[in-house]
């Protein structure tokens, strides 16, 4: 079972990127609205994902109809044609989606897309979709360093059962199996924190491990 919180995603945009990062959001155990123009795709897809629907996204009606405003996170992940991007992302923050991630091909569509006011750009030989995957099903790491061979060094917010305690009474190495680099609080950078260092509710934590166990320790309540 997934480790992660549950939260709902629709990805707009069924090519080879779309396809799998819709497959592996669902098996991390979120909720997937899978969206394509093309009925083919969309047939191919519908056994794999909570929810599949055929229709054009540069129209602000459709999107509507199936009020993709409800969605914690939409991410565009159209090929080619760029302009059904860009009309797809304008429809999204119109329609007062939170959170809309957009998939590139150049630097030069970063630009323009940031500028329409997507949240998040990102180029797939940059990010792999199970990669994207990972990060979306795991909201409190800020920053992901993938150092190779299942280790990370990972920038993550303090997991709520940890605040006002010690790294003593923490024992974080022990029980999470993930080492603390440093601490950022504020302006003030705490480097190899001491066993008697109270850790405090906004800290944000430098760490290093294996994936897994960076995750996990990222999620506890």
């Amino acid at each position: 079972m997934s480790q992660h919180s549950q939260q709902e995603f629709a990805i707009i945009g069924l090519g080879r990127f779309g396809y799998s990062l819709a497959v592996a959001l669902e098996e991390h155990g979120h909720t997937v609205m899978a969206i394509d123009k093309d009925t083919k795709l969309v047939q191919s897809i519908v056994d794999l994902v909570t929810h599949a629907a055929s229709l054009d996204s540069t129209q602000e009606d459709a999107l509507k109809a199936i009020d993709i405003g409800a969605f914690d996170t939409v991410i565009v992940a159209i090929g080619n044609d760029f302009e059904a991007n860009l009309l797809t992302t304008v429809n999204l923050k119109a329609l007062g989606v939170r959170r809309v991630i957009c998939k590139s091909q150049t630097n030069r569509q970063c630009d323009i897309l940031r500028r329409l006011g997507a949240d998040q750009v990102i180029q797939p030989e940059q990010n792999s979709a199970h990669r994207l995957a990972e990060e979306l099903s795991t909201p409190a790491i800020i920053e992901h360093f993938n150092l190779g061979q299942g280790y990370s060094v990972a920038e993550i917010m303090l997991p709520n059962p940890l605040a006002w305690k010690s790294m003593g009474q923490c024992d974080i190495r022990n029980k999470h199996h993930v080492n603390i680099l440093l601490i950022k609080r504020g302006d003030e950078v705490l480097i190899s924190p001491r066993a008697d260092t109270i850790l405090q509710k906004d800290d944000i934590l430098i760490v290093f491990g294996e994936d897994l166990h960076i995750s996990q320790f990222s999620n506890l309540t």
